[in-house]
């Protein structure tokens, strides 16, 4: 079957399985998430901190300390994404396949919303999206625009990028603009150097893809910035998914569209 057509819980179903792959493409009309886990004592500062920076950390939903599942996700977070990543003192020091056993009982769940939501509709707007030509992860790069701060967290936005044609831009801007619960519209286009890349062909995190003749670079916020505050804030224990790697909730992405 095409992973496209596959519901949510099918889709878990083969991670819990051991199929490791980005989930871009998945699951045609179901909405992704990011997902960061940290101890019970930081929830408010995480909290604060997605409050204090919207776009890119807008947060879906939120567990109880030590639950692995949530109202938006049916599965179990610790086995039923296709791939974590665990931090210890703001180190990423892992990546796992699950986390059953590291999953401790003080830890909070956060999804945070993801620009996959979007993309179906850029590409029935007619804007193309090159990681899903391609098959491969979108790419995602640490910026030197800093976050607001919040407690004990801070750190740099996060943004993924996708080339699309000079003259769909303002369409590209608006279509995502629809969904502002999710990222929304783009926080940057042109000039990486501008919001300090230094090479699209370097992403921090996913897959480089061509830049062609005729597009721009289109930055969107990023769900991926709450795990660059926990590197720069140095938390002592937390978990998140592998960057592109999404937890696949049990909404649709129309959810999430506002209305013109």
């Amino acid at each position: 079957m095409d992973v496209a057509d596959l519901t949510p819980a099918q889709a878990r179903e083969r991670f819990r399985s051991g199929e490791r792959k980005p989930t871009a493409g998945w699951c045609r009309g179901w909405t992704q998430a990011n997902l960061i886990a940290v101890p019970a004592a930081l929830r408010y500062d995480l909290l604060l901190f997605a409050h204090h920076n919207p776009q890119a950390c807008p947060v879906l939903d939120v567990g109880e300390p030590g639950a692995h599942a949530t109202a938006l996700f049916g599965g179990d977070l610790r086995t039923d994404l296709p791939g974590y990543r665990l931090y210890r003192d703001g180190k990423p020091v892992a990546d796992l396949d699950r986390v059953t056993e590291e999953w401790r009982e003080d830890l909070v769940p956060f999804l945070i919303g993801c620009s996959f939501t979007f993309e179906r509709a850029l590409l029935a707007a007619g804007v193309p999206v090159r990681h899903l030509e391609l098959g491969t992860n979108v790419p995602m790069y640490v910026t030197d625009v800093a976050c607001a701060s919040a407690g004990s967290l801070s750190g740099p936005l996060v943004v993924s990028m996708r080339p699309v044609p000079e003259a769909l831009v303002k369409t590209a801007a608006e279509v995502s603009g629809r969904y502002p619960r999710v990222h929304g519209a783009p926080v940057h286009v042109g000039d990486p150097a501008a919001i300090g890349i230094g090479d699209l062909a370097r992403p921090d995190f996913g897959d480089a893809v061509e830049v062609r003749e005729g597009e721009v670079p289109v930055f969107w916020a990023c769900g991926v910035t709450p795990q660059a505050a926990i590197m720069a804030s140095g938390v002592e224990f937390a978990i998140g998914h592998l960057p592109g790697h999404m937890a696949i909730l049990d909404v649709r992405d129309d959810d999430y569209r506002v209305e013109d």
